[in-house]
This record gives structure tokens, C-alpha cells and sequence, in this order.
């Protein structure tokens, strides 16, 4: 990644497009790199740019913000693209089913500028877009209802006992210092046992780490461990 991050802007509100590239023009080591005003030409788009950041509206015409990250996340070629959705609505359905596509994490439309500023410096490192409060909540929605049986969960046997862990542990919206005090380990270990989770899993990130942790049966109800 070089010094200055690279964003592409698709979402279907030219007012929420222009002030999004405001912010994001004024502030240094920061280049939007184009708009698009639906799913299709957003994962055009994003193709021809290849930016560091996609930040893609749920709700749009022709490509949904759903499709378009799978369509995204699915490219060889994009591998390095980190996808955040943007909702007015949080929490909702469409987040669930983007971050389950390959998003890194989700946004507000009302979101702080500054935050925004940080979420993309974030993502960009490869890490996932969402605190250890929000993967807690995340999970309790999860929990509460049946998994997708539409999408096959992947399997964890090939993840080591120690793996396992600090990929349940995740789960459960522990932050890596957190996780390392648990075990009694480095956060540098415990960062170590979750990156080589994620490659075994092909997790693009924390976030699917997450998901797939859920989808595997991993995580109960009750926000225990199986």
C-alpha cells in the first residue's frame, strides 16, 4: 500500500457522494479515485481503480451493495480491495449479509468525520471494521437466529487446537490484548494465531473470521464455546 490511500465513492445519492468526497479531498494522503451511482459501476469501477478502500452503499439500483461485495471479494485480483458498507439503518440484515459477502466492516451515513477518516485508515491496514462491542452485538444478533444453510459454512478441523481458541474467543468480540491476557500469551502471539486462522479459513479479514465462526456452530446462544 503506498502513502496515500486510495477510496472509491458508490452510492446512488449524488449529495451523499459530493460530501463524502469533500471531507475525504481535503484531508492528506487521501485520493478518491472515482464515484459510481450503482452496484454495477461500482464494481467496474473498483476494477479499474483497484483503490485500497471501497465505500459502498447497501441499498442501490441495478447492483445492490451486497452483490457488488461479493462480486468484489470473489476477484482474485481485488484480493487487497477492503470493502466497508454504509447504512442508515446499523445493525440491520444487509450489514449481516454483507460482511457474510466479504465486507471488512460497516459504517453509518452519519458518521463522525473524523471517524470515517479513521475507518479507513483501519480497514486499509487489513483489519476489520468492527470493535469488540460491535462483534459482541453482531454475534448476539447472529445467535438469535438460525444460520444461512443457503451458504455452506466452512470447516474448522484444520485450524489447530490453540486456533481455535483465539478464533472463538474473536468470536466473542475479544480484541487481541484481551485474547492474549485470556491465554496467557503476547498479543503478538495471539495477532499471530489469528492471521494464520484467517489463511486457513481464507477469511479476508477479522470480520469473516467472525462470520465463519458463527456459520461453523462455533458460537451458542448463550455465548458460549462448542
Amino acid at each position: 500500500m503506498s502513502d496515500v490511500l486510495r477510496v472509491a465513492l458508490v452510492d446512488d445519492q449524488a449529495l451523499m457522494r459530493a460530501g463524502f468526497r469533500a471531507l475525504l479531498d481535503a484531508e492528506d494522503g487521501v485520493e478518491v479515485v472515482g464515484e459510481a451511482a450503482d452496484g454495477e459501476q461500482g464494481v467496474a469501477l473498483v476494477r479499474e481503480q483497484v483503490p485500497d478502500v471501497a465505500l459502498v452503499d447497501v441499498q442501490m439500483p441495478v447492483m445492490t451493495g451486497i452483490e457488488a461485495t461479493r462480486r468484489i471479494a470473489a476477484d482474485p485480483a481485488l484480493a487487497a480491495v477492503r470493502v466497508v458498507i454504509l447504512t442508515n439503518y446499523g445493525l440491520d440484515e444487509y450489514v449481516f449479509e454483507a460482511l457474510r459477502a466479504g465486507a471488512s466492516g460497516f459504517l453509518l451515513k452519519d458518521t463522525e468525520p473524523a471517524d470515517l477518516l479513521q475507518a479507513i485508515q483501519v480497514v486499509a491496514r487489513g483489519e476489520a471494521l468492527l470493535s469488540p462491542s460491535v462483534t459482541r452485538t453482531l454475534i448476539g444478533e447472529f445467535v438469535a437466529r438460525p444460520p444461512d444453510r443457503s451458504t455452506a459454512a466452512p470447516g474448522l478441523d484444520c485450524l489447530t487446537r490453540r486456533e481455535r481458541e483465539v478464533t472463538a474467543l474473536a468470536a466473542r468480540g475479544l480484541s487481541n490484548e484481551e485474547i492474549a491476557a485470556h491465554m496467557v500469551i503476547s498479543p503478538l502471539t495471539a495477532k499471530t494465531h489469528i492471521s494464520r486462522a484467517m489463511t486457513k479459513l481464507g477469511a479476508r479479514d477479522r470480520a469473516q473470521l467472525v462470520v465463519f465462526a458463527y456459520e461453523s456452530g462455533m458460537v451458542t446462544a448463550r455465548g458460549g464455546i462448542r
